[in-house]
């Protein structure tokens, strides 16, 4: 065999180890192939595996963190897609440290994190699932065993973690279940004692000033939103994987900040076809974004030296339909004695305090100040939407 056919053959491994089938039960990028990082975050205890997902090359990592049982065996809060590669670098930590013994899906809405549960609990069928109260599924509200999750296996969290089998390792606060109308909204956080570490899914990020390791693993997405028109080549520097990355995160927070100004479809089909390649991977030279000259510094005022954030969505359409309920939640979880969190999305560890979380949630309080990261420009398209929904009667209203 020769130096390519080898090189080729083990790609085709890799890709099979990456394989996803599943990937139609959330029909997103990367679809049929998730590349997956394992990253030691705490020595022997407390391991991250990233993966990728997003829209139009608006990609970002999504998290799930194993961490090693003072008696022996793993926990795992927020499952990805379990892949063959993603398996095997579970199966590595089961050889050292004992099997998997729970599966925590720590959200009620988040269906980037609920479509890998049972899967998952497949994989590993020796694992207990414990799963946020108060599941639901639309548009049909099914039971949980038709969901795929094992009936004999799976259990609801309750209110205390003493309860739990889990229970010496982990104190946990549930959020109250916002009714949104439509859907609803919860999220489990949990406190690992012995590391002082806080599991979080969706309620906190930080923003990374450089892309995160698995984003840059396929940096094409990067480089897609490095340029200015749709004439300009992909071309793979350190800068443009910057440049890239500031931008997708101005998408993922705004979906449309002030700084972003959209060409109409006219004038963007007649400028893909100066594109320098016309392919399905840069959607056939369709690029339909005028970034304004202030939005590196937009960036800059969002991002806040990697600050703890809300992002705007949880701010203006969910979290502020229930102030009083959250920011009890947050008190209680602002109690506990840690030095970093984990969340599912964008940066982790963060290094942060009882205090800069609870100084996160700020914006709830009546007497808190403007924030003056979130410019009343940017949130503009959901304030709009807000309204929108609110007028139809679609949403509850948000609560003073």
């Amino acid at each position: 065999m020769t130096v390519d056919e080898r090189a080729h053959t083990l790609t085709q491994a890799r890709s099979a180890d990456r394989s996803w089938r599943w990937w139609w039960t959330l029909p997103i990028y990367p679809y049929g192939e998730r590349r997956t990082m394992r990253t030691e975050v705490v020595p022997d205890t407390i391991w991250t595996f990233d993966q990728v997902q997003g829209i139009f090359h608006v990609i970002v990592p999504i998290r799930m963190t194993v961490v090693r049982l003072e008696g022996g065996g793993l926990f795992v809060y927020a499952p990805v897609a379990p892949t063959a590669e993603c398996r095997q670098l579970v199966a590595e930590l089961v050889l050292i440290h004992g099997d998997v013994k729970y599966i925590v899906l720590p959200t009620i809405s988040g269906l980037e994190h609920k479509v890998f549960v049972a899967p998952f609990a497949r994989a590993f069928p020796q694992a207990q699932v414990w799963v946020a109260p108060d599941q639901w599924s639309f548009p049909l509200n099914l039971p949980l065993s038709w969901l795929g999750l094992p009936r004999d296996r799976t259990y609801v969290l309750p209110p205390d973690s003493i309860h739990t089998p889990f229970g010496d390792c982990f104190d946990y606060a549930i959020l109250d279940t916002i009714d949104l109308g439509p859907g609803q909204f919860a999220e489990v956080a949990f406190w690992h004692r012995q590391s002082r570490t806080l599991l979080l899914t969706d309620s906190i990020v930080s923003l990374p000033i450089v892309p995160p390791s698995i984003v840059q693993v396929a940096p094409y997405s990067l480089l897609f939103h490095a340029r200015e028109r749709s004439s300009d080549p992909i071309v793979d520097t350190y800068g443009n994987r910057l440049k890239g990355w500031h931008r997708i995160c101005l998408f993922t927070f705004y979906f449309q900040p002030s700084v972003l100004k959209v060409r109409n479809w006219r004038q963007t089909w007649r400028e893909s076809l100066t594109a320098p390649e016309r392919t399905r991977e840069n959607y056939f030279g369709l690029y339909p974004f005028d970034w304004q000259s202030q939005w590196q510094q937009r960036f800059t005022d969002l991002r806040g030296d990697g600050k703890l954030l809300v992002a705007p969505i949880l701010q203006t359409l969910i979290l502020n339909r229930a102030p009083q309920s959250t920011l009890a939640w947050v008190d209680r979880v602002a109690q506990w004695d840690f030095g970093q969190i984990i969340s599912c999305h964008f940066d982790a560890p963060v290094a942060a305090t009882p205090a800069q979380f609870r100084a996160a949630f700020d914006f709830l309080t009546p007497e808190a100040p403007p924030d003056l990261s979130l410019p009343a420009a940017d949130v503009q398209l959901l304030r709009q939407i807000d309204r929108q929904l609110t007028w139809w009667r679609i949403i509850y209203p948000a609560q003073k």
